[in-house]
Order: structure tokens, then C-alpha cells, then sequence
């Protein structure tokens, strides 16, 4: 089993936010106004705006997160018929990336850094506006901070212990990066100032979401969502008893749906469709395969095989890289191109929720939530061993399964904070197990061009 780190590029991040916030201001165009124009005295249709913008913008991440990161756990394979090359760089197969480019993974960092500097902006549009009152503007500043907490830690899992910037509000001077660990503290940090902002904000949002935020559309309920992400945040940082806290006060429901969740919405055009929808048994070259691996390991009877895995007629095949890659099976979760993609889902919180009990020698709750996972499966109770150790491999294994190819992925994140990189299944494409991504090369020139 080889692990080692492998390195890639990405847009420089200021650069990004300088063209999105700064050479726009001097385009007067009445379809796209100016930040300066929202930024004082907005009104509440500008606010809307801003914060539709969010919710759209918030979604950019899926298919280079859930693609990228998931060929990395060795849930998929993405197969990419306009550039094969990246078969072999996402797998490890390649020795060397060329500084020049990125291969594919950029969108997983500027995708949810352009969502946060649009939540800066919805920011400063509330805070300097006299067009809503303190109440309505804790309810918005408080789901821009629940926005931008979740999209801090996809860049942050990916870069792992290279660390990430969290001051990007001024996008000629962003601030230094920060570790991992300090980066935790900051999201959570932002996900409990969101938290305490949306307590403060009455029952009702001054503002519409997209039917996504279906039964979490008051104040009230985006605070569930807030806590819900504030647990994986808490499990991130082996913060077990905050990881319990979290959940109970989010939409955490033992006896409840596990569907039940937050979604990116999508739609035909002007709005785009989901990104992990392929027809059934069609012919492409380009788009995600399941891993053999989930289909070998699988136990017998579990029905998130049937429920999630299409069986082919004919495999698809990938000749790009070293070796021949193949597989019989494709995602068969959407019901179309415009199904939505939930971001965090009951079944989540639940496998925290064992997690965390296991962690805590709270064993039978663990259980409990283990068994309360298999029955959903159709799988029998959970009859092993209950030392630390046995009660953590059983919920990572559930987690690989329950959580499958989800946007902002799960098996590469967590079999690295458990130091099982080298379960990551690599023999089928002679490849490795990324422990993290470089800091873009981009970032580390821009830098070095401001004397840091």
C-alpha cells in the first residue's frame, strides 16, 4: 500500500475575488450592479438577490468535490473522456503534476471560496442598509455565516495539514494560511456566531430559499442546519462531546427519516443540472463508475447496494491510465437531471452520533445507532465486539456505505483522520492513497509576489 502527498494547482484565489468584487465595480451594466451599489443602502429586492446568489453559488463545489475527493477515497472512479489524463493524476498513477495546471480539482477550492466572498458581500450589503430591521438582519447575516462554515471546510479537507485562509475579506490582502487544526476552530467559530445570530432573529426570514431548504425555511430551522454542520465540524476535531451537543440541537431524529436534510436544488437552464446524474445503461465517457471495491465488500443482503448501484448491462472501461479500469456498476440515486443533492442528511447525523458515543464509552447508544443504520439496510443487528476499535471500524464501514459518493465526500476524510490510508482499495488501478492536496501553486506565487 503506497501513501504519499501529491500536489496540484488551483486559480489563485485572490485573483478570483479581485475579478469578482473589484474590476466589476466599473462596469456599469443595470443587469449586473456594481458591489458598491449593494453594499450601501440595499434594498430588500437586493438583498433577495444577494441571497439567491448565495444559495446558487453554493452548490459550485459538487461535481469537483464529490468526483475528485471520491476517486481519491476509491468510492468511484471518474472517468474523464476530454482530458483522460486525469484518471491518472486523481488516482495517484502519475509521478509528477505539471505546476502549470490543476487537473481538475480548482473548483473544489474556488467554488466554495467565490461562495464565501458572495457571503462577505451579502454581509456587508445587511449591515450598511436601513432597509430591514436588526431582527431581519441577524436572520440573514446568520445564514451567510452557516454558508460560509460549510464551504470552509471542504478547502480545508482537501489541504488538509497545509492549512487554508480564513481572512479573505480583502482579496488584494488575504490573510496567512492557517492550519487544520486552527481552521477548525475558525469554522466553528463562524457556525456559532451564525447559530447565535439566526436565535436572535424572530420566526420568519426576511428572504425566500429555493424549496432545498424545505421545513428548515425559518430562522429556526436554519439553525438546525447550522448545528448539523457544526457536528461534522466537532467529529473533525475529535470534539466527541461537542459533537452530541451539536446534534441535539440539530434535525438529529434516531427514529426519523434519514433523508431528511438540506439540498442543493437544480433545474434546466438558466439554472444547471445535477452534476452526478448519468441515464441508466447509456454510453459515456466521461462521468463517475462505482468502485468494485463497494460491490465486492459489500454484505450480503444490504439494500443500499440495490438502492444506490445500477447494474450494466455492459461495463464501462477506461484505458487512460497504466492499467485497464473497469466496472459493471453506476450511480442510480437520481431520479433525473434536475433531482436534488442533499449536503447533509439524518443518516449523517445519526453515524455521528455513534461515533461520538463509541467515543465516549456510551456503548449501547453507539449500538443503538448502528442497528438503527443495518435495519435500514435490511442488514441484521450488529452482534461484534464492542471495544473502541471494533465499534469504529463497524461505523466507518456503515458510513462507506450509508454516505457513498455524498457532495462534499466522507470515506478519504475518514480514513485519514483514523490513520487507515492504507485500507484505501489501490491495487485495481496501481495507484496511491493522497493523504492531502498542496496549497495551489498560484497561491503560494501570489505570496510570494506580496513578500509573505
Amino acid at each position: 500500500m503506497k501513501t504519499k502527498n501529491k500536489i496540484y494547482t488551483s486559480l489563485l484565489l485572490a485573483g478570483l475575488l479581485f475579478v469578482s468584487s473589484c474590476n466589476l465595480q466599473d462596469i456599469q451594466d443595470p443587469n449586473n450592479p456594481s458591489v458598491s451599489s449593494v453594499t450601501s443602502n440595499a434594498t430588500v429586492g437586493q438583498l433577495q438577490n444577494l441571497v439567491t446568489g448565495l444559495e446558487s453559488q453554493s452548490k459550485a463545489y459538487v461535481a469537483t468535490a464529490a468526483n475528485a475527493f471520491g476517486t481519491f477515497g476509491r468510492e468511484i472512479w471518474y472517468f474523464n473522456g476530454s482530458d483522460p489524463r486525469n484518471i491518472q493524476y486523481w488516482t495517484g498513477q502519475a509521478e509528477a503534476i505539471p505546476s502549470s495546471t490543476f487537473y481538475g480539482v480548482d473548483g473544489a477550492y474556488t467554488g466554495p471560496y467565490t461562495a464565501i466572498k458572495q457571503a462577505n458581500v451579502l454581509i456587508s450589503a445587511v449591515k450598511n442598509t436601513s432597509s430591514v430591521t436588526d431582527a431581519q438582519k441577524n436572520a440573514i447575516i446568520g445564514f451567510a455565516k452557516t454558508i460560509q462554515g460549510y464551504q470552509y471546510l471542504i478547502p480545508a479537507n482537501s489541504l488538509y495539514q497545509n492549512g487554508i485562509r480564513i481572512d479573505v475579506s480583502d482579496p488584494l490582502n488575504p490573510g496567512p494560511f492557517v492550519s487544520y487544526t486552527n481552521a477548525l476552530k475558525a469554522i466553528k467559530s463562524i457556525l456559532d456566531e451564525g447559530d447565535s445570530l439566526l436565535s436572535k432573529a424572530g420566526t420568519t426570514l426576511p428572504f425566500t430559499l429555493t424549496s432545498g431548504y424545505d421545513g428548515f425555511n425559518t430562522p429556526a430551522g436554519l439553525q438546525k442546519v447550522n448545528r448539523a454542520i457544526a457536528a461534522r465540524v466537532a467529529i473533525y476535531q475529535k470534539d466527541w462531546q461537542g459533537a452530541l451537543d451539536a446534534l441535539s440541537q440539530s434535525f438529529f431524529d434516531l427514529n426519523g427519516d434519514l433523508d431528511i436534510g438540506p439540498a442543493h436544488v437544480y433545474g434546466s437552464a438558466p439554472d444547471t443540472y445535477n452534476p452526478l446524474y448519468y441515464v441508466l445503461d447509456a454510453s459515456y465517457s466521461s462521468g463517475a463508475v462505482v468502485h468494485p471495491s463497494l460491490i465486492a465488500d459489500a454484505l450480503p443482503g444490504d439494500s443500499r447496494v440495490t438502492n444506490k448501484f445500477y447494474h450494466r448491462t455492459s461495463p464501462l472501461i477506461s484505458t487512460a491510465g497504466k492499467v485497464p479500469l473497469s466496472s459493471q456498476y453506476q450511480d442510480k440515486r437520481w431520479a433525473g437531471p434536475t433531482s436534488p443533492i442533499k449536503f447533509i442528511r439524518n443518516e449523517e447525523l445519526i453515524l455521528i452520533y455513534a461515533e461520538a458515543s463509541a467515543q465516549l464509552n456510551k456503548t449501547s447508544n453507539a449500538v443503538t445507532a448502528i442497528n438503527v443504520i443495518r435495519a435500514s439496510a435490511n442488514l441484521a443487528a450488529y452482534t461484534g465486539a464492542t471495544d473502541l476499535n471494533s465499534l469504529i471500524t463497524e461505523i466507518l464501514f456503515q458510513r462507506r456505505y450509508s454516505l457513498w459518493f455524498e457532495p462534499a465526500a466522507h470515506r478519504w476524510i475518514d480514513l485519514r483522520r483514523y490513520g487507515r490510508l492504507s485500507e484505501i482499495p489501490v491495487a485495481l488501478d496501481d495507484g496511491v492513497a493522497f493523504t492531502q492536496l498542496a496549497i495551489p501553486i498560484s497561491e503560494v506565487n501570489w505570496d510570494t509576489y506580496k513578500g509573505q
